[in-house]
């Protein structure tokens, strides 16, 4: 693991939501490859929905790149009835833990890896947190209330069907508890080495101010994470994904970054104009260039 730590001369890239369960995006994925043998990746999670899928992909990258550092989405702790791996909730998420630690990715249950390359040092800290209806739907006070706007409106995330929050009671009893844990890391993180921190969902409401079904913020995120990037903490960038919006972004002089591919109706209609993979660090400002 000594000889992967540094990535001196190379980039750290980012991507998520490859969804390679999709033809089309499984050929993408089999595109990616590092511009030097230094490049690290973080993968933002949304990789697929099938287990054999997501390991296909990530043991694609493993062997590319020098270091990959994973935290999951919604996707990989979905169970589906076309997945033979049964496994639910936290044990499904365990499950995809252990399978990353053998091919020496980096999970959120990992230590931070230090970046020491150009703008570094920086820790990459993938953060997995989940949502907990904090982000309501417009012109509602309760989770309860929000959840029955989606219904009439028909705008439902699959996650209430096939995202299994076991052992806990339920998806929002899951984040506050990693929102919890996460915390805990992040105040023992030594606060002289600033940070990138890598989740799939947005850790601010403003990225949803897009979104053109408003209720589906409810699936996006927690506000107890909203000041994560302005803390004692030092946080060099934030990057994302779920949203399918890839785009850069600032909050509170904070770089956001949304790294998604998303699906094929959805990257054909915009294209890749920043490329599959965006790179975090050195960072080069294009703010001038719009998202």
């Amino acid at each position: 693991m000594s000889d992967r730590t540094d990535g001196s001369r190379g980039s750290l890239l980012a991507v998520s939501d490859l969804h390679v369960g999709m033809a089309d995006n499984r050929s993408l994925a089999e595109s990616l490859r590092p511009g030097s043998d230094d490049d690290w990746l973080i993968v933002a999670g949304d990789v697929a929905e099938r287990m054999a899928d997501v390991e296909w992909a990530l043991r694609l990258l493993a062997g590319r790149f020098k270091w990959v550092i994973w935290t999951p989405g919604n996707h990989e702790l979905w169970t589906p009835e076309s997945d033979p791996v049964r496994l639910r909730g936290q044990e499904r998420y365990e499950h995809l833990v252990g399978f990353c630690r053998s091919l020496g990715v980096v999970t959120p249950e990992d230590p931070y890896p230090l970046w020491s390359g150009p703008d570094g040092p920086v820790a990459v800290g993938p953060v997995f947190v989940l949502y907990d209806y904090s982000f309501r739907a417009p012109g509602t006070a309760t989770k309860e209330e929000s959840l029955a706007y989606a219904y009439r409106t028909g705008v439902v995330c699959t996650d209430e069907f096939l995202l299994h929050p076991d052992p806990y009671p339920s998806r929002d009893a899951w984040c506050r508890e990693r929102v919890a844990e996460t915390e805990k890391r992040l105040a023992a993180h030594d606060p002289g080495i600033p940070l990138v921190l890598a989740g799939h969902w947005p850790l601010v409401r403003e990225p949803m101010d897009v979104l053109r079904y408003p209720e589906f913020a409810q699936w996006c995120g927690t506000r107890l994470t909203a000041d994560w990037h302005r803390r004692s903490f030092d946080v060099a960038a934030v990057v994302y994904g779920h949203l399918h919006i890839p785009r850069t972004t600032w909050y509170d002089g904070v770089r956001f970054e949304e790294v998604s591919v998303g699906y094929p109706r959805e990257w054909r209609r915009r294209g890749h104009p920043r490329g599959l993979l965006r790179q975090i660090l050195p960072y080069e400002d294009d703010r001038s260039s719009g998202p």
